[in-house]
């Protein structure tokens, strides 16, 4: 492809091992690309994931390079900026109270009724991240470890996410990361994140790239390749950071 003006990543597993800080080398990296393109990281996670796990992390950047940096929490329906006077709202569009008590009443209810609702965790099953209700089998806070042994084929959350799709099909219910379900308002996946970021950028989706770890047809980047968007698969975050070495000196710093 042409040499793109935005590249977006997912964050957990493409950026950081899930629900971690990124490493010194990613930071280092993601400032060095913010002064040649636009960055985007789309999620799933609510924006204080976002902050603990990349903003906090970042090495000092010019005022200009932090202007290039665009958080899009909970797939999109939220959207964020940097600035040197800390984090600003471009748009939140969240559940209705009915919507959320719909979606929290549904995902509980099938998840017992699946034997899905673990009785010991790390934290809440259930989260209300405003535009986004999130189920994550083993609590917020569970170790990696922990996540992947519980569902390494990705059976019962799909299990799960169908369940409760039909229940509430005003909503959209789809699998997140590796132990969770998330549920928003219906066409809400990545894609729509990245039609956002067009609208909101002025940057044509021919210009850009996105790099994830769930490009399967049953991940949750998928949607991104299937509307035609330029991806590159990675298989955890060292793997970024190599395609990232061997690509930012490609690409001209910006002026």
């Amino acid at each position: 492809m042409p040499i793109p003006r935005l590249i977006a990543f997912d964050l957990d597993d493409t950026l950081a091992p899930s629900k971690s800080a990124i490493a010194p080398r990613m930071g280092e990296l993601l400032v060095a690309l913010a002064e040649r393109v636009e960055v985007a990281i789309i999620s799933g996670g609510q924006l204080q994931q976002f902050q603990v796990q990349v903003v906090e992390n970042l090495p000092a950047a010019s005022p200009e390079v932090l202007t290039s940096l665009h958080l899009m929490p909970t797939c999109g329906t939220q959207y964020y900026r940097l600035s040197d006077a800390g984090i600003e709202t471009v748009y939140a569009h969240r559940l209705t109270d009915d919507e959320k008590a719909r979606a929290l009443a549904a995902v509980e209810q099938e998840a017992r009724r699946l034997g899905l609702w673990e009785s010991e965790t790390w934290g809440d099953i259930l989260e209300d991240r405003g535009s986004q209700i999130t189920f994550s089998a083993l609590g917020q806070s569970a170790p990696l470890h922990a996540k992947v042994a519980w569902d390494p084929t990705g059976s019962k959350k799909n299990a799960l996410r169908e369940a409760v799709a039909a229940r509430i099909p005003d909503l959209e219910v789809r699998s997140g990361g590796s132990t969770s379900v998330d549920i928003t308002h219906r066409g809400i996946d990545k894609a729509y994140g990245m039609r956002q970021l067009s609208d909101q950028t002025g940057i044509a989706l021919d210009d850009m790239l996105f790099v994830g770890d769930r490009l399967d047809p049953d991940g949750n980047d998928y949607p991104v390749l299937a509307m035609g968007v330029t991806c590159h698969a990675v298989e955890g975050w060292e793997d970024t950071a190599t395609f990232l070495e061997s690509l930012i000196p490609t690409l001209p710093v910006r002026v």
